[in-house]
């Protein structure tokens, strides 16, 4: 047995942490991932830095912010050669490392997985339903449902290996990103029309800024493709169509859901019969957030809770605590240097975050963050979300929505001014109350104001304007 551990990194696409039941979902049970944080700990507090699955995967391999690893939003492309990469300081070190599914970082010669002994990436969102793979740069085609796909190709290159080396395998899920669709034996799972909805499914944006506003996020006005079918003819507006929306949009999205929590359960039984479940650190996770109907929305994005707040459950024997439970911070810019950690692999001076390794085991540091930096990228492309960063620490959250001009957009229409958000997490969790600007939260706003201000330093980028 190998001093270093093996790690196995398992990530899906758009998990929000509320869509698993040791989170304590009340739309699905995930057992086989609720495993894994009862032998484990599952951390509270995990954060990305960009709510967007492009640069939140480019962010996890790098440890870089956005602006640093230059991949800001869904059209940038990962520079495959950059040095700085989690898998390549493992390969480095004597681990033998591996990519099956997912990768979003780009297609061409420059953008393919590097760093890697084996890789098998889905193009681009890559399809559910017989997908075709880039397999160490030959395109293949394989018959099936993707999510099991990728689990079948990470068993097999684990199979496949004869060394004694320890091995870094990140399995990189579609699932549960839309369209939504679920594999042939979860098809009738849930209910239709019986699913809880979202105390906010119907939030009216009332003291939010226009950027809120202008979006168009709204479950009921996502395509068809997502939806699958028209409307009823018992709906007959706007607010009745959200709601038909909502049932129809989580009743595939869970459905979508469980195959993926299959292919966790395949993975930890993989380990057990294997007899490398004591010396593997095993994670889950998901790129970002989604919205699950809050605030009457789907996708992500946005700097709000829902769509900010990653899952992250980390299980290794001896090392990590059964059932614990950490509320400290995590942001995705952690994971790689954490990584590094747990390899004995030195962290570069060009890696932003920190080894994660105290708060996955129970003894965070003194000095450990108490606040983030966020911010979004993709002007108005996608659901017209208007470009915004903006600092959360453990109970406030300030949001700077920096407006936009038509030489942004194209659009001689759409002209906004900058506004501002703050909101108490504490006494409004839900962030239905814009408090910005009110007398009684001057002071706070002004700290807030100074941390945006110090963090921006902190991580190179432009200071606000």
């Amino acid at each position: 047995m190998s001093e270093r551990p093996n790690i196995l990194y398992i990530m899906s696409d758009d998990h929000a942490a509320h869509a698993i039941s040791a989170y304590g979902s009340v739309v699905n049970q995930t057992p086989n991932i609720d495993r894994l944080a009862a032998e484990g700990v599952r951390l509270e507090n995990t954060f990305c830095t960009n709510a967007l699955c492009t640069p939140s995967r480019a962010t996890i391999l790098t440890g870089q912010y956005s602006h640093v690893n230059e991949v800001k939003t869904l059209d940038d492309k990962i520079d495959a050669s950059r040095p700085v990469q989690s898998q390549k300081l493992l390969k480095a070190a004597g681990y033998d490392t591996a990519i099956v599914g997912k990768w979003h970082l780009g297609n061409d010669d420059a953008s393919h997985p590097q760093g890697f002994d084996y890789w098998n990436v889905l193009p681009d969102q890559g399809d559910y339903w017989d997908p075709k793979f880039f397999e160490n740069g030959a395109e293949v085609q394989y018959e099936g449902y993707c999510t099991y796909i990728i689990t079948e190709k990470a068993v097999d290159w684990l199979d496949s290996r004869d060394s004694e080396n320890p091995f870094f395998l990140m399995v990189h899920h579609k699932a549960p990103h839309s369209p939504w669709l679920a594999a042939e034996r979860h098809q009738d799972l849930g209910v239709e029309g019986e699913f809880p909805e979202p105390e906010t499914l119907m939030d009216k944006y009332e003291t939010r800024s226009t950027a809120v506003k202008i979006s168009s996020l709204q479950i009921e006005d996502t395509r068809k493709a997502n939806l699958k079918f028209d409307p009823p003819e018992w709906v007959t507006n706007r607010e009745e169509k959200r709601k038909w929306a909502y049932q129809r949009y989580i009743t595939d999205y869970t459905r979508t859901v469980q195959a993926v929590d299959d292919s966790v359960g395949t993975l930890l039984d993989y380990l057990d019969e294997h007899g490398l479940a004591e010396n593997t650190l095993v994670v889950y996770t998901s790129d970002q957030g989604m919205f699950l109907g809050d605030h009457g929305w789907h996708d992500k994005r946005f700097m709000y809770e829902e769509s900010l707040r990653m899952p992250f459950i980390a299980r290794y024997p001896g090392q990590i605590e059964a059932g614990s439970v950490n509320d400290d911070m995590l942001l995705n810019i952690d994971f790689a240097p954490t990584f590094m950690d747990y390899a004995g692999v030195d962290v570069p001076d060009e890696v932003q975050g920190e080894s994660g390794r105290g708060v996955l085991e129970g003894s965070t540091p003194s000095e450990w963050r108490t606040s983030l930096y966020y911010r979004y990228w993709m002007h108005t492309i996608g659901h017209r979300i208007i470009p915004h960063y903006g600092v959360r620490n453990e109970r406030y959250k300030l949001i700077y929505y920096y407006g936009v001009t038509p030489e942004d957009t194209g659009n001689p229409d759409l002209v906004l001014d900058a506004e501002w958000e703050l909101y108490d997490l504490e006494a409004d969790p839900q962030e239905l109350n814009n408090v910005y600007g009110n007398p009684e939260f001057a002071g706070v706003q002004a700290e807030m104001l100074a941390e945006l201000d110090r963090l921006q330093a902190v991580y190179g980028d432009e200071a606000r304007h």
